[in-house]
C-alpha cells in the first residue's frame, strides 16, 4: 500500500469557475485520487476556496460589496459545482478559518526568527488620485518578457512569469488609470536567494517531472532567484504576527500555499487522525495545478518547506497547460468562457468528464469546441461505449432472459479479446498511476471499440450458437471497462457496475468477471446523444454576462 497526498490549486473566490479550472487541474486530481483508491492506496486530496487577496478586493470594490460577501458567495458555488461535477475531495476548506490562521502564523514566526523572512523599506507604487498603495494586482501594464498588454502586476497570465509591478511597461492603476507613483513602505521579505543552489539541485533531480513543468522551473531558477515580498498594504487576509505591522496583511501568494497543510491538520483534527502521516516519510505529494502556477508550487513553496524543515516537498508537480475556448484564450474579464454552473445545467458531468479528459491539456494547450464536444459525446460516448454496453445486456435480454450465460467453448477471437481487456485494464493502471490522463482514457475507449468489432464478425444475432460465448466474452470486456473508466466516469461506471449485476460500485482496481447464472437488471442507456443545434445555440451564449448561481 503506498500514501498518497494529493494537493489540488485553491481557486480565487472572485468568479465562477469555467472550464479552464477544470481542465488546468481539478480534473486530472480527481481522476488520480478515485484510480488510487481503486488500487487500495490511502489517499488525502485537499483543497480549499482562497478567499483572501487583491483578486477578491477588487470584484469587492467593484461591486461594492465587502470582500468577505465576495469570497463566501462563490466559496459556496464552487462547492456545489466540485458536488456535481463529482470531484472527491476528503476535505475542501478555505483559507477564512481559525486553522489556516494559525498555520499561517507558525511558519511566518519560524521563517522569521530563521531569518528566512525579513523587514526592508522599499519603494511601491502609490497612486495619487485613490491615495493608496497599490498591490500587485492593482497594477497592469504590458509584460517585458512577452508584451502581452494586461499582464498584472505580480505575474503575466500569458507567459507565466513572476513580476513585480516596476517590471511592467506601462503600468497603471486598475481602478482609475493613473500611472502610479513611487512611495517608500516597510514590508517583509522572504530570502528566496537563500535557496538557490538547493533548488536548483532539488528540481535538476526530479526527471520523473513533466517536461514543460521541470524545464520551465529550471530557466526561472537559472535567472538566479530573487528575495520577494510577502506582505501588503491591505486590510483583507491574515494579518502579519509582528507588532507594528497591523495595518498590512500576509499577501496571498505566499499564504494560499501553506492551505495545502492547514487543509490537511483541519482533516486530520475532524477524524482524530494524525496530518503528518501525509507529511512526513513514506509519501508521495502531488500538487495539481494550472500552468499559471508553477513557480508557486515549483519554487516557493518547496523554499518555504526547506526553510520551515521537517516537512515533504513535492513528489511531483504535474500542472497542465492551458485550455482555449473555440480557438482563442479564456477570458473572464470578456465573459469568454463556459462557465461550469451553466455547463452542467445542461448536461451531465461525465459527459464534461469525459471530453475534458480526452483533450486534457497535459503537455501542450489544448482546445475546447462545442463542435468537438458533440462529436466526442455522440461518436465515442454513445457510438463506441453506450453502444456496446447497450447492444450487449439488450441482445441478453432479449435472447437469454437476462441471465449471464457460460461460454459454451472460448474460440480464439473470443480469448484474444479478453486477453487484450486484460492487457488494456494494465496499461490503463500503468498510465494512471503515472499521471497520463489522456493516454490512459484512449487505450480503454480503444477497448470498447475492438469489443463493437468483435460483435460484428461474431454476428451472435445471425448465429445463436455463438451467443454464450459472445455475451460471456462481450460482459467480460464491460466488467473491465466499469473499473478501467470509473476514475475518468464515476457516474457511468457505477451504473454499467449495476447493470452488470454489481452491487454499490467497484472498489478495487481488478477485473470482476461476469457471475454465470445472475439475472441483469433491464437496460439502459448510459449516454445521451445530443441534437446538431447545441453547437450554434452554445456558441450564442458565448459572450454572456455570467450569473451567480446558488
Amino acid at each position: 500500500m503506498e500514501r498518497i497526498f494529493i494537493a489540488v490549486a485553491w481557486p480565487y473566490a472572485n468568479g465562477p469557475l469555467h472550464l479552464g479550472h477544470i481542465a488546468g487541474a481539478y480534473l486530472a486530481a480527481d481522476i488520480f485520487a478515485r484510480y488510487h483508491r481503486l488500487k487500495g492506496n490511502e489517499v488525502l486530496m485537499v483543497s480549499g476556496s482562497d478567499m483572501h487577496g487583491t483578486p477578491i478586493t477588487v470584484r469587492a470594490e467593484r461591486e461594492g460589496k465587502t470582500p468577505a460577501e465576495v469570497a463566501q458567495t462563490y466559496h459556496q458555488e464552487f462547492l456545489d459545482c466540485f458536488k456535481k461535477l463529482g470531484i472527491s475531495f476528503d476535505l475542501y476548506t478555505s483559507t477564512e478559518t481559525p486553522n489556516h490562521y494559525e498555520v499561517v502564523k507558525d511558519i511566518f514566526l519560524n521563517l522569521y526568527h530563521k531569518g528566512y523572512i525579513y523587514p526592508a523599506t522599499v519603494p511601491l507604487p502609490y497612486c495619487p488620485t485613490c491615495h493608496r498603495f497599490l498591490p500587485d494586482r492593482y497594477v497592469e501594464g504590458t509584460c517585458p518578457h512577452c508584451q502581452f498588454d494586461g499582464a498584472r502586476g505580480d505575474q503575466c497570465e500569458k507567459c507565466g512569469h513572476t513580476l513585480s509591478p516596476w517590471e511592467l511597461k506601462h503600468p497603471h492603476c486598475i481602478l482609475c488609470k493613473t500611472t502610479p507613483e513611487e512611495k517608500l513602505s516597510e514590508h517583509f521579505f522572504l530570502r528566496l536567494s537563500s535557496f538557490q543552489d538547493e533548488l536548483s539541485k532539488w528540481v535538476g533531480g526530479q526527471d520523473h517531472w513533466r517536461p514543460n513543468v521541470r524545464h520551465f522551473t529550471l530557466g526561472i531558477i537559472e535567472g538566479r532567484l530573487q528575495d520577494r515580498a510577502i506582505t501588503r498594504d491591505i486590510g483583507w487576509g491574515v494579518p502579519v504576527p509582528v507588532p507594528g505591522f497591523e495595518g498590512k496583511r500576509i499577501y496571498v501568494w505566499f499564504e494560499a500555499v501553506i492551505g495545502y497543510l492547514s487543509a490537511s491538520k483541519e482533516w486530520a483534527a475532524s477524524r482524530s487522525r494524525r496530518w503528518e502521516d501525509f507529511w512526513q516519510g513514506e509519501v508521495k505529494s502531488y500538487y495539481f495545478v494550472g500552468k499559471d502556477n508553477i513557480p508557486f508550487h515549483t519554487i516557493i513553496w518547496p523554499a518555504i518547506l526547506k526553510g520551515y524543515g521537517g516537512l515533504n516537498l513535492p513528489y511531483d508537480v504535474p500542472a497542465n497547460e492551458y485550455l482555449t475556448l473555440e480557438g482563442k484564450q479564456l477570458s473572464t474579464s470578456r465573459n469568454w468562457a463556459v462557465w461550469v454552473p451553466d455547463f452542467l445545467a445542461r448536461y451531465s458531468p461525465d459527459q464534461l468528464r469525459y471530453a475534458l479528459a480526452t483533450d486534457m491539456p497535459q503537455t501542450h494547450d489544448t482546445n475546447f469546441s462545442w463542435h468537438r464536444f458533440l462529436r466526442l459525446n455522440n461518436d465515442e460516448l454513445v457510438g463506441i461505449y453506450g453502444n456496446l454496453a447497450h447492444r450487449v445486456l439488450s441482445l441478453i435480454h432479449r435472447k437469454l432472459s437476462g441471465v449471464v450465460p457460460a461460454p459454451s467453448a472460448m474460440d480464439e477471437e473470443s480469448i484474444r479479446l479478453i486477453d487484450k481487456a486484460k492487457d488494456t485494464l494494465k496499461v490503463v493502471d500503468r498510465d494512471l498511476y503515472h499521471c497520463r490522463f489522456r493516454e490512459g482514457i484512449r487505450q480503454a475507449m480503444l477497448l470498447a471499440g475492438e469489443a463493437n468489432r468483435y460483435l460484428e464478425r461474431e454476428s451472435p444475432w445471425k448465429n445463436e450458437a455463438k451467443l454464450p460465448t459472445s455475451m460471456h466474452t462481450s460482459l467480460f470486456v464491460l466488467s473491465i471497462l466499469a473499473v478501467a473508466l470509473l476514475p475518468f466516469m464515476p457516474s457511468s461506471s457505477e451504473r454499467l457496475h449495476h447493470l452488470l449485476g454489481g452491487e454499490g460500485k467497484p472498489e478495487r482496481w481488478e477485473v470482476i468477471p461476469p457471475r454465470v447464472g445472475a439475472t441483469l437488471p433491464p437496460p439502459q442507456a448510459l449516454f445521451t446523444k445530443l441534437e446538431e443545434g447545441i453547437v450554434d445555440e452554445e456558441k450564442g451564449r458565448l459572450n454572456s454576462v455570467y450569473t451567480i448561481h446558488l
